[in-house]
């Protein structure tokens, strides 16, 4: 293999990306790095939305007979998506520890096409959100450099993916391995494209598993030139009555914190919202919720309490709950007033935002505690899952409520670069599952 071969010029990728269709891009993108670097096969696989699995997709053109599918595979008219649920293998081990799988020959590939060949794994991963893994066979035993070059084209994918999704169903389509309802749908809507952002100062990533009938939780994260912005936020009852109050909600939220106002100021915009909400719809909406605001240049963290569970202070060994000011939850008065409660943080903090979804009968034996704990080296990417993973099993998979959790790590670092490699840092990366 030649260097010539390999793609350097990231004007190829870019011409490759807009001369498909938003539904071609990011294969004919595969495809030029699979030439690129003499590869058999290339694939990209995208992270479903379960977070526990990848998905493939294929375009499967209809001649005559469609023919059977395959294990896992599901079809709509000529698309096809194949769910590769983890289970502890290579393509696990490289989104939990974002660095890229080298894998011999085995020969039990399905594909006899791929027998004999090298596979390389490397996660696309955009700010340490995983986007999914690309997938490349080769016939030679990869040198180190290789694989560190296709890493790099790894992270170049996740741009081309996130530029494209917005332009077509395909890819949501493609991770959605279970039917979304009209609440869901909504809440959806809801939470930030990105569910983890790793920057110098901090990590934040957020996990949302919903019951059966949506209990409208959501959570949300924006960052500012100086300011870090974050929500956690729970709807009073069930399905689209649930997600049409939180919508309004995180609508007053985010519209008060779009114009610039001070906290308690976006805690009243919400309230408001929700209270003439109510009286239009004749109703008693009303939500409980967790906004807060992370000073970057000092590490404050001021939160504001409406009504809602207290959040974890992870520090070192030590796990507290943080003793904060606790007012009405929106929605409920008009002329309730709402006060703050600052928490310096020290680099090495984690802070845990929960909703009660966590903690309800049906989810009571998870020791909450001893999880965060335990668990206290996982990215928080991974935390979150884990977390919500521990509710689902408690529950007998059927949650009666969402079950919502917010992870922010402070590390303090704001006037020093980010330590990224090909779009995760790997110092805070996840240990190899054993």
């Amino acid at each position: 293999m030649t260097r010539s071969r390999r793609l350097t010029d990231v004007g190829r990728v870019l011409e490759a990306a807009e001369a498909d269709s938003p539904l071609e891009a990011v294969s004919g993108v595969a495809r030029e790095l699979g030439l690129a670097f003499d590869a058999v096969a290339v694939s990209f696989l995208i992270a479903d939305l379960s977070g526990r699995a990848l998905v493939r997709l294929a375009h499967v053109p209809v001649t005559g007979h469609p023919g059977s599918l395959s294990t896992g595979e599901r079809r709509d008219d000529e698309e096809s998506a194949t769910v590769l649920p983890f289970d502890g293998g290579p393509e696990e081990q490289a989104v939990r520890t974002q660095t890229a799988q080298v894998l011999p020959p085995h020969g039990a590939e399905t594909d006899p096409d791929l027998a004999g060949l090298w596979r390389i794994l490397a996660p696309v991963t955009e700010r340490g959100e995983s986007i999914g893994l690309l997938e490349l066979y080769l016939p030679v035993e990869p040198e180190r450099d290789v694989v560190a070059e296709v890493s790099q084209v790894a992270h170049l994918l996740a741009f081309v993916v996130i530029a494209n999704r917005r332009h077509t169903d395909l890819f949501e389509w493609g991770q959605r391995s279970r039917p979304f309802s009209l609440s869901a749908e909504i809440q959806q809507r809801l939470l930030p494209e990105a569910r983890t952002c790793e920057a110098a100062a901090f990590t934040v990533a957020g996990w949302l598993e919903p019951a059966a009938s949506i209990g409208g939780d959501t959570f949300d994260y924006s960052l500012a030139r100086d300011l870090l912005h974050l929500s956690l936020t729970d709807a009073m009852g069930h399905g689209v009555d649930a997600a049409l109050s939180a919508t309004t909600c995180v609508g007053g939220l985010r519209g008060a914190r779009r114009r610039g106002m001070s906290l308690l100021d976006q805690a009243m915009v919400a309230n408001e919202a929700l209270f003439e909400h109510a009286v239009s719809a004749a109703g008693e909406d009303f939500v409980t919720g967790l906004i807060g605001r992370v000073e970057l240049s000092s590490g404050a963290l001021e939160i504001v309490n409406a009504g809602h569970v207290v959040p974890y202070l992870l520090r070192g060994p030590a796990l507290t709950a943080l003793d904060l000011r606790v007012d009405l939850p929106f929605g409920m008065f008009a002329d309730t007033t709402y006060g703050s409660t600052t928490v310096t943080l020290e680099p090495g903090d984690r802070v845990v935002f929960l909703t009660d979804g966590m903690l309800e009968r049906n989810v009571s034996s998870i020791d909450i505690a001893g999880a965060l704990k335990a668990n206290a080296d996982l990215h928080p990417r991974e935390l979150v899952r884990a977390l919500a993973d521990s509710a689902l099993a408690a529950a007998g998979h059927a949650l009666e409520d969402d079950a919502t959790v917010l992870c922010l790590d402070w590390h303090g670092l704001r006037d020093e670069s980010r330590a990224s490699v090909s779009g995760a840092d790997p110092s805070r990366a996840s240990s190899p599952l054993t």
